[in-house]
């Protein structure tokens, strides 16, 4: 049977599950498990860090160094700490808490702005991971591993057991090909709905490639639209967050004053019931905003991979964009990065090729004969400038259509 790895095509699946009482209990032992783990880890490491330190061969410290290291394995720990040896709480909740720190640490010594593993807070999300396993099986389908459908509406999943399912888990029910699922990941957000995210493979696409179309586009991200195609057409951008910008001030000020009043009461806020009301409601409109741009996106990034050949857009890096505070909402508020990101990955699933170019001087430069505005005694384009004349071959331009037209052209370079 063939590991995930070596496995063609790559696809997640991420489905909303419905459990009983008794099995959210059981999704709270583990999330909660796996949270103590990494942090023991973190701590373990911290501790192993200042020991080393002594240069002097004192032996209580080589014996504390020998005994940190030694539990920094699943089955140590357990021993260690007995209330992780629970019934309920899967064993490969554990052995994922230990390789989501060192991933973390690899993580960091590629990519240095992610910052070392640091301790995870207890917050109203829940989180954990475990493994699908095919014991004795032959061939890995979606139907006979430790994790499994049993029918387009249930899931099995060890320690939890049936819980019912609702997603697009009946059309990859029907393919009939080895399909083997990885890690299984079981979450509930802030406005406490759980969800099911699951890693699968096979070595048949996942989804049938459109035809090819040979059409080419570059697209311009901007505020003023949320995009701007190299054949002239526009995209709105729906503006999500200010829409619900009043409603949700207003929840959250009141949200604050519940808080307030809990405290000077001397009440937990999570046995507040005032509270906890309030911040699900909070909780409901950051979501909504969320699920909104989400979908919106969605629909942008799958029309563009699926009707084109070759997309190419602007490599924008919005975290130094969001330090203008003029703009930083609007900037937000589109979403630009998670977009860039769908269409990265929509390209690699649908067969498509997609690229992202520097987009220095793609405002400023004219698409017809190439002259950079600034340069030959002119004056840089502002912001207000949504339409210009090149002073050069006295091309008119509308601003975002000339950048998407330069951007189209950077990318068919690249790609050459």
């Amino acid at each position: 049977m063939k590991s995930m790895a070596q496995m063609k095509c790559h696809y997640g699946l991420k489905v909303r599950i419905y459990p009983s009482d008794r099995q959210k209990k059981i999704i709270k032992i583990n999330s909660d498990a796996s949270r103590f783990i990494y942090n023991e880890m973190v701590a373990i490491n911290k501790e192993l860090m200042q020991l080393r330190r002594v240069k002097l061969p004192i032996d209580i410290v080589q014996d504390r160094i020998e005994q940190l290291t030694m539990r920094q394995n699943a089955k140590q720990m357990s021993n260690h700490y007995q209330f992780l040896e629970d019934k309920r709480i899967d064993s490969l909740t554990k052995a994922n808490a230990i390789q989501n720190y060192r991933k973390a640490w690899n993580a960091f010594r590629k990519v240095h702005a992610t910052g070392v593993p640091k301790f995870h807070r207890k917050s109203y999300h829940w989180r954990y991971q475990t493994n699908c396993q095919y014991p004795g099986q032959k061939t890995a389908l979606l139907t006979n591993g430790t994790v499994c459908f049993l029918d387009n509406s249930h899931v099995k999943v060890p320690k939890i057991g049936l819980l019912r399912v609702a997603g697009s888990q009946a059309r990859l029910l029907k393919r009939i090909c080895e399909t083997r699922i990885g890690t299984v990941t079981l979450t509930k957000d802030s406005v406490d709905r759980f969800f099911l995210s699951m890693q699968l493979a096979s070595d048949t696409p996942f989804v049938n490639w459109p035809q090819n179309t040979g059409k080419q586009i570059g697209i311009d991200l901007n505020t003023e639209n949320f995009l701007t195609t190299s054949n002239g057409d526009t995209v709105a951008n729906p503006r999500y967050y200010r829409i619900i910008k009043g409603r949700l001030a207003k929840a959250q000020r009141i949200l604050s004053r519940r808080a307030r009043r809990a405290k000077q009461e001397h009440r937990p806020l999570r046995t507040s019931k005032n509270y906890q009301k309030q911040r699900l409601l909070v909780a409901k409109l950051h979501a909504q905003v969320f699920e909104r741009r989400r979908d919106f996106l969605h629909n942008v990034s799958t029309t563009l991979i699926k009707n084109h050949d070759f997309v190419a857009a602007e490599e924008l890096r919005s975290k130094n964009m969001l330090k203008n505070h003029a703009l930083a909402m609007s900037i937000a508020d589109v979403g630009w990065r998670t977009f860039l990101g769908m269409l990265a990955y929509k390209a690699e699933l649908y067969h498509r090729q997609f690229l992202t170019v520097d987009p220095k001087n793609t405002t400023q430069a004219c698409h017809e004969c190439g002259f950079v505005m600034g340069t030959a005694g002119t004056e840089k384009l502002t912001l207000a400038d949504r339409e210009w004349t090149c002073p050069k071959c006295h091309a008119h331009h509308v601003r975002d259509h000339n950048a998407a037209q330069n951007i189209l052209t950077k990318g068919i370079i690249k790609l050459a």
